[in-house]
Formats: C-alpha cells, sequence, structure tokens
C-alpha cells in the first residue's frame, strides 16, 4: 500500500488492508502451529535426549518464524501505528490477536516443558554439542522456571492480558491520539495541529509558539488525567498480581530477567547516574542563563539551543546520515539505501499516526520498517540516526542468527540506536565553526541528560509509583503527579519551573506502561559512548561492533560486551561514561565564557 517514497511500502506484507491473502495465511500458519502441536504434545523423549531436543527445536525455529498467525498481525500493527482512529483495522487487529493467542496458548507446553528439565539434567543439556546453537535459549528457559506457572495458569494469563493490560493502554493511546490542538505559529497565526505533532511548535524558537504548543499540550493531559488514573491503575493492579503469582521479589525483577539483563548490574547503573544528578541541575541552570531568564520553563528543557536558521528537511538528513554511516562502514550505507529505496520508512506526522518514532521488525523473514515524525529540526536527525540504527541491528541479527535468537535484548538496542546517533552529531559538529560547535555540543548534552538522568529519574518513579500502589491499592492521580514532580525535580534542580499541569506528564509517557525498561536508554547510551571511544581510536574497532551488533540473543548481553573488551559489572566502567558527560560541560562552559554568552 505504498502512497509516496515517504510513506510505508507493505506491500512486501500485503496489497491492501481488503488483501483476501492475510486471511490465507493467518490459516496457513495456524495450520502448521498445529501440525507441530500435534507432533510434540504429548511426547517426552525430546526432554531426556539431546539429539531429539536438537530436532524439536529445529522444527520450533520454523514455526516461530512463520509466527502463529503468519504477517497478518505484524501488517496490522503497522497499519494502526500510521492511523490510530481507523477503527476497522483496529477491530480487524484485535481478532487476528486473539487467534494468535490462543494459537501462542496452545504452544505453550513446548517451552514450559523444557524449562522443566531438572537441574540435575540440565548441565547435561547445556553442554551437548547437539545444542550448541541453542545453549543461551536453554540457559534463559532455565533461569525462568522458577517463575513459571502451570500450562493452563499461564494460558489464563495470556487470554486476559488484554483484557487487563494491553487494552487500557491502546484505549488511552487512541483518544490521545484523536486530540487536535489550536497554537500560535511562527507568522503569529492561529493554526489547528494534530496532537502528534505537538513537539515541533513546543521546541520552537518563537517564544509565543512554544508557549501556546506547550499550554495545550497541558489541556489536553489535564483533559484525560481522570481516564488516565483509572487506565494506569489498572495496569498497576495487572503488575502486582502477575508478580505474586509468579513470585518475583521486586516489580521489576520480570521485565529484567525478560531484557536479560543483570538486577545487580541496573542497580549499580541507577545509583552511579543519581550521583550525578548535579550535572542536569547544573545544565539546566546554564540553559537558563544562556535564555537569559532566572528560570527556564518546564517544556523549554527540551528547546534546541540555537541561534542559526538552520533547518533539517528530509533529504538533508537522508545525506548526513548516509554519509556518516559509510564512514563507519560501508555496509551500514548499503543497508540503510536498501531499507529506503524499498520504502521502509514513514517520516512525517499527521492527524491518528504513532507520534513517537519506532522501529519495528516480526521475523527474519519479514521486512524491518521505521516510523518517524520528522520536523526538519536538528533532533529529528537524530532520531532519524536513532532508529536507523536499530535498523541495522535488526538486520544484521537476521543475517546471522537463528530465529530463536534474533531477539535484541534492550541492553543492546539502545546500545546500537546511540552509537550512530552519537557518530551523526559528530559529524554535523565536525563541519561547524566555533559558534555552531558550541549550539551542538549544548543540544548534543541536553539529549545526553534525556537519555540518561531523566530516564533513571523515571526509573525511580516507576519503582516508588509500584511500591506505593502495591500499599495502598489505589492512587488517585493527585499522588500519581505528586510522585512524579518528586523525581523530576531530582533530576532537574530549582532552574527549571514545574508549571501548573506539567505534573500530569505522566498521562502521556508510555514508558511507564511497558514496565521498568527506561534504564536501557541509560545504560545503552553509556555503553555506546564506550564503543565510539572505542572506534575513535582505532576505526578497525568497528568490527568489534559489527560482532556485537549481529549476536542477537544467542548470548547475554554482558558476555556479548565482556567478549568485545567491556565489563559492564564494575562501577568504573559507568563513572567513566559519566565522566564524559561531564567533560562535555566543561567545554560547553568554556565557550559560553570565551564566546560572550554568559
Amino acid at each position: 500500500m505504498k502512497k509516496d517514497k515517504h510513506t510505508w511500502n507493505l506491500t512486501p506484507l500485503y496489497k491492501s488492508d481488503n488483501d483476501p491473502q492475510i486471511e490465507k495465511d493467518v490459516q496457513k500458519a495456524m495450520k502448521k502451529n498445529h501440525s507441530f502441536i500435534n507432533k510434540w504434545k504429548n511426547r517426552q523423549d525430546y526432554l531426556n535426549d539431546p539429539k531429539v531436543l536438537r530436532e524439536a527445536l529445529d522444527e520450533y525455529n520454523q514455526i516461530c518464524e512463520i509466527g502463529p498467525v503468519g504477517p497478518a498481525i505484524y501488517y496490522l500493527q503497522l497499519r494502526n501505528s500510521q492511523d490510530q482512529t481507523d477503527k476497522k483495522i483496529i477491530a480487524r487487529s484485535r481478532k487476528v490477536n486473539e487467534l494468535a493467542i490462543e494459537t501462542a496458548n496452545n504452544l505453550e507446553f513446548f517451552e514450559l516443558n523444557i524449562c522443566k528439565i531438572p537441574i540435575s539434567k540440565q548441565k547435561f543439556f547445556l553442554e551437548s554439542k547437539y545444542l550448541e546453537p541453542y545453549k543461551h535459549f536453554l540457559e534463559l528457559a532455565f533461569l525462568y522456571a522458577k517463575f513459571l506457572l502451570s500450562e493452563k495458569e499461564e494460558q489464563f494469563l495470556q487470554t486476559y492480558s488484554p483484557l487487563s493490560y494491553e487494552n487500557w493502554i491502546e484505549m488511552l493511546s487512541q483518544f490521545l491520539s484523536k486530540e487536535t490542538i489550536t497554537i500560535v505559529n511562527e507568522d503569529g497565526e492561529k493554526e489547528t495541529i494534530p496532537f502528534s505533532n505537538r513537539f515541533r511548535y513546543i521546541t520552537s524558537q518563537n517564544e509565543k509558539t512554544r508557549e501556546s504548543a506547550s499550554k495545550e499540550t497541558i489541556r489536553v493531559l489535564e483533559k484525560w488525567s481522570d481516564v488516565a488514573e483509572h487506565e494506569l491503575n489498572s495496569i498497576l493492579q495487572n503488575k502486582k498480581n502477575g508478580d505474586k503469582l509468579r513470585g518475583h521479589s521486586r516489580p521489576d525483577e520480570a521485565g529484567l530477567i525478560g531484557n536479560d539483563t543483570s538486577i545487580e548490574v541496573v542497580d549499580q547503573m541507577l545509583s552511579s547516574v543519581e550521583s550525578h544528578f548535579d550535572l542536569s541541575r547544573k545544565y539546566y541552570k546554564l540553559k537558563a542563563q544562556l535564555m537569559g531568564k532566572e528560570k527556564i520553563a518546564y517544556f523549554e528543557r527540551t528547546l534546541p539551543y540555537k541561534e542559526s536558521k538552520d533547518e533539517y528537511p528530509y533529504n538533508k538528513a537522508v545525506e548526513i546520515v548516509k554519509d556518516t554511516l559509510n564512514d563507519l562502514d560501508p555496509e551500514f550505507k548499503k543497508i540503510y539505501e536498501e531499507m529506503e529505496k524499498n520504502g521502509r520508512y514513514d517520516v512525517y506526522p499527521k492527524r491518528g499516526k504513532d507520534d513517537g518514532a519506532f522501529c519495528t521488525h516480526s521475523s527474519k523473514s519479514l521486512p524491518i520498517y521505521v516510523l518517524l515524525n520528522h520536523n526538519n529540526t536538528f533532533n529529528s536527525v537524530l532520531t532519524m540516526a536513532h532508529e536507523t540504527g536499530h535498523a541495522i541491528n535488526h538486520y544484521l541479527i537476521n543475517q546471522n542468527e537463528l530465529e530463536l535468537n534474533v531477539s535484541c535484548s534492550l541492553s543492546i538496542a539502545e546500545v546500537a540506536s546511540t552509537f550512530f546517533e552519537g557518530f551523526v552529531c559528530d559529524k554535523i559538529a565536525e563541519e561547524a565553526d566555533k559558534e555552531t560547535r558550541f549550539s551542538i555540543l549544548v543540544n548534543q548534552i541536553q539529549e545526553d541528560i534525556g537519555s540518561i538522568h531523566r530516564q533513571v529519574a523515571c526509573y525511580r518513579f516507576e519503582q516508588e509509583l509500584h511500591e506505593n500502589f502495591r500499599k495502598e491499592g489505589f492512587l488517585p492521580k493527585e499522588d500519581i503527579s505528586k510522585i512524579f514532580k518528586k523525581h523530576m525535580v531530582g533530576y532537574m534542580g530549582d532552574y527549571v519551573e514545574q508549571e501548573k499541569g506539567t505534573e500530569y506528564f505522566w498521562v502521556i509517557w508510555s514508558h511507564i506502561r511497558r514496565y521498568f525498561y527506561v534504564y536501557s536508554y541509560a545504560s545503552g547510551l553509556l555503553i555506546s559512548k564506550a564503543l565510539q571511544r572505542m572506534v575513535k581510536e582505532d576505526p578497525k574497532n568497528i568490527e568489534k561492533v559489527k560482532v556485537m551488533l549481529s549476536t542477537g540473543s544467542s548470548k547475554s548481553p554482558e558476555q556479548i560486551f565482556k567478549d568485545i573488551g567491556i565489563d559492564i559489572t564494575k562501577q568504573e566502567f559507568w563513572e567513566e561514561g559519566l565522566k564524559e558527560i561531564e567533560d562535555t560541560y566543561d567545554e560547553i562552559y568554556s565557550l559560553a565564557k570565551e564566546l560572550g554568552k554568559i
């Protein structure tokens, strides 16, 4: 369904929403899945013999590549991202998703049985040469074992998940996607725009424009705060119940295990960043000085610093990203050009479209797609580089791993994206004069603080949110807002104004609905800075980076990084990355004095 070169070409999946092949693929996939189920459901030999388990895993790997309902659910999810107001797409997506859940439930026995292999036998299977390609898959299965319920209980939870979780999130997201706001544009005229396009105007250099966009954003958040209160309490209850049933010791444990990430490593990283909140506070004080203000407005914390009228239309952004990729490794550029040529990017904002940015994939055999809301700003170039980094990561994994190993831990995914984003930022800075370099460095540290300090504050907000809910049983929106404000002030300090209504920003913060994954933005950026240093010191180290980008989930993130010379278990590692950001701040401060800005 190709509309133009800046809209996704979904025809490799289906010709249209009414393509009869959708239903045919659903039935074909379900038939193949049930064939696997009928073959292995009542057998136990694969739980005793590595050779038989290898046969079963090879077949299961093929089934996972097909998916429970084929490409249909992927296509419908993509269409929903393009237009969240299309009720026909929503209805059909839910119907197909029900079939997917039903089929997945029937397949549940296989991984559950593997998880139940006795501890006394686990080493025997892990050391078998026949199972080497699936070794880490088995390691994770054995780790999950103690948190799993019976097959019927797991099926029940999967069946009711949409009612207790997904539908709540989709409801609020769809309500917000239909909203419009009326702003004063740069020409001084009132203009009604999709709510999803608000960021362009919130970050406008025109003060009246950004003030009007900010006030309108707050109006929308307050409007939906009652709905969000019930939505968030429902998904907090869902999380509490799930953790209690499975026996998790803390609310974030399930997510970290699912992301193959050590609790100890994450706690260490969180503590390290918190101890450097003075940096984010210093930065916002400097930003207020640069803007000639005593304090900056809440939404001005994301305002790009620039004195020039430089803009980055999409074609210009494309050339910058392509040149950067080519400098690192021509294969990266080739991957990007292939994706762009084949319509894998949906570029511009529009009403009903998902208002964020993401890269998505389904299986080795299906295309990777990137969604953007490009608005010609410096940050939109970095966003494009960020999501392209994800795409390159998925592409290389698909070329090198089995389907069961193509999933990518967040600990790796956010390294890939910020690695490429960092080099694109450097590319722009290299060609700039001192004045422009100052502007770029200010924007760079702002992004670093947003990805590291802000996300750690968000993680702490999540932790307290879940803790308080489990004590109280229900959290009024005022209490949620109070907790939110506490943690935002914690990293922002006294030089960011907490205007009335900004305490409701949690209403639209989608990350907290997906439970405890924002740590990965902070850890990913700090790790990617280490990789960038490696490549700058010796360009041949890009081969080590490519190994990391190609490994998928065949090893733990900790082991993948260790293999290329990075030890994320050490406190000093995190401190080194934070010191690099401190150094950037020092350069900015010196330039600000030299250029007479403060």
